[in-house]
């Protein structure tokens, strides 16, 4: 960690009478799990409060008699966590309180109307989503407890600082320019997309870009949007709001079918190339190059990259706006990688359909609220961002790997599809028991999660998908014992 700089101006009482640590009490192995255990202890229960610094590693070392390794090993693992921060001069600092591991609640657990998983109306994701439960796998839930508030506080306060009084007036609906400059910058360094920030259009999310979308399709005479199945039901439902339809396009371990894409007649299409939801495949050079000659021919491509920045067991695939400019519509936003409740994304139209979605925009709110985007584009310039994804990319490797382990314990009948990136993995299963049957079982037994028929229109094997980023890994083996328990009491 980033804390030698402050050696020489040790806070009062950071030296061995730090949270009353003893030397004697350091066991003889395992001596950094016990000090990052320590220390995250203390952070839960208070005795260490968020702004706090910890000693340098220097010190406590000498303190505690230990190798400046431990002390630093035990301080990376608590960064990887989210719980501290090394800020050069400044030390290593508690920036976020752990979330304490739920328990079982004392009442009788909470039954789960069937009809909740068997009838999805357009409400069914709040519903969900107001359903007590002690383990909640929702696919695409950040962990909201890793939010990056001090460096956002920080970005905040020089923004404010530097702030011209014009600059809180109305501005351009396309959106805040250093925040366009940030995004273009970004888009091309991880999505190998080349755009100016005039091409840019900031929304308040992806479901804001698809709203504005709809009106642009009709008036191309289009009423069908071409879906993937499975695919997202959420993303269906905000299309049958916009009265498109949402012809069902098969998706194989290549990606989505282009010539059952053709088939459809649909004049375009919502794609996830980069990690098909929900079952995590990646569009083959094959099928992306299907796809380019369908959309030379007329079609339109609206491509959702959700979450394209958390990957870990495969290198980063270009976007396909990147290879099509004139034929893509992309969509993305900081939902997955910060929280939803910023509502800051952006889009990329096609240069013909540019000036009619910055009018939509313009009609719909007069673009979105100024000052979050400019601290997003100081978190963007400043490399605190990137910072951040690193430490998400280590902490959502381990509750990954920890998924994986609990499904083969629990679940060992089941096939894991797309573990190799995103915030989620799929498992399907061979029993002859329906995957709502299943969700209500585990939602009764207080495990929430989604039935991968959900998110299909077409018939296929039943699965569940599972959002692991926002569960610890402990709580992750429990939840998916629950899910084991309840899958064999329904096969019996």
């Amino acid at each position: 960690m980033n804390d030698e700089a402050a050696t020489d101006a040790e806070p009062p009482g950071r030296g061995s009478d730090f949270l009353q640590l003893d030397a004697a009490a350091v066991p003889a192995a395992g001596k950094a799990d016990w000090l990052a255990g320590r220390l995250r202890q203390a952070i839960a229960d208070g005795r260490l409060t968020v702004g706090s610094r910890l000693p340098s590693t220097r010190l406590l070392a000498t303190e505690l008699g230990l190798s400046r390794g431990v002390i630093t090993e035990a301080y990376r693992r608590l960064a990887e966590d989210g719980h501290v921060e090394g800020r050069r001069r400044g030390g290593t600092v508690v920036v976020a309180v752990p979330r304490p591991a739920p328990r079982a609640p004392a009442h009788r657990p909470h039954r789960a109307p069937r009809s909740l998983f068997t009838e999805p109306a357009s409400d069914v994701f709040d519903a969900l989503r107001a359903a007590p439960a002690r383990v909640d796998f929702t696919p695409g839930r950040p962990d909201l407890a890793v939010f990056p508030r001090t460096a956002w506080l920080r970005a905040e306060r020089a923004v404010l600082a530097e702030l011209s009084a014009d600059t809180l007036g109305y501005g351009d609906p396309r959106g805040a320019l250093p925040l366009r400059r940030a995004v273009a910058d970004w888009l091309a360094r991880g999505r190998g997309i080349r755009v100016t920030p005039d091409e840019l259009i900031v929304v308040s999310g992806t479901a804001q870009a698809l709203t504005l979308v709809h009106p642009v399709l009709h008036s191309d005479g289009i009423d069908a949007v071409a879906v993937e199945d499975p695919g997202s039901l959420g993303a269906r439902q905000h299309l049958h709001h916009g009265r498109l339809a949402t012809p069902p396009v098969p998706v194989d371990a290549d990606g989505v079918r282009v010539d059952a894409l053709r088939a459809t007649g649909a004049g375009a299409v919502l794609l996830t190339p980069a990690h098909q939801f929900p079952m995590g495949v990646v569009t083959s050079g094959e099928r992306r190059r299907a796809l380019q000659r369908w959309a030379q021919e007329g079609g339109l491509i609206l491509e959702d990259d959700y979450d394209a920045e958390h990957r870990y067991d495969r290198p980063p695939v270009p976007a396909l706006r990147a290879l099509l400019a004139d034929r893509v519509c992309y969509l993305g936003s900081v939902s997955k990688l910060l929280a939803p409740a910023l509502r800051i994304g952006w889009m990329v139209p096609p240069p013909r359909h540019r000036e009619a979605l910055t009018d939509a925009k313009r009609f719909t709110d007069l673009g979105n609220p100024v000052l979050p985007q400019l601290v997003l584009a100081r978190l963007m310039e400043s490399g605190d961002l990137e910072r951040h994804l690193r430490m998400l990319r280590a902490r959502h490797r381990r509750r990954r790997d920890a998924m994986i382990a609990a499904v083969a314990a629990h679940l060992p009948d089941a096939v894991v599809h797309g573990a190799a990136a995103g915030l989620h993995l799929t498992v399907t299963y061979r029993a002859d028991v329906p995957d709502t049957d299943l969700a209500a079982a585990a939602l009764a037994r207080g495990v929430k999660c989604q039935p991968l028929s959900w998110h299909r229109q077409l018939p296929g094997r039943p699965g569940l998908v599972l959002g692991y980023s926002a569960t610890p890994p402990g709580v992750i083996a429990d939840g998916v014992a629950v899910l084991g328990r309840a899958l064999r009491e329904l096969s019996a």
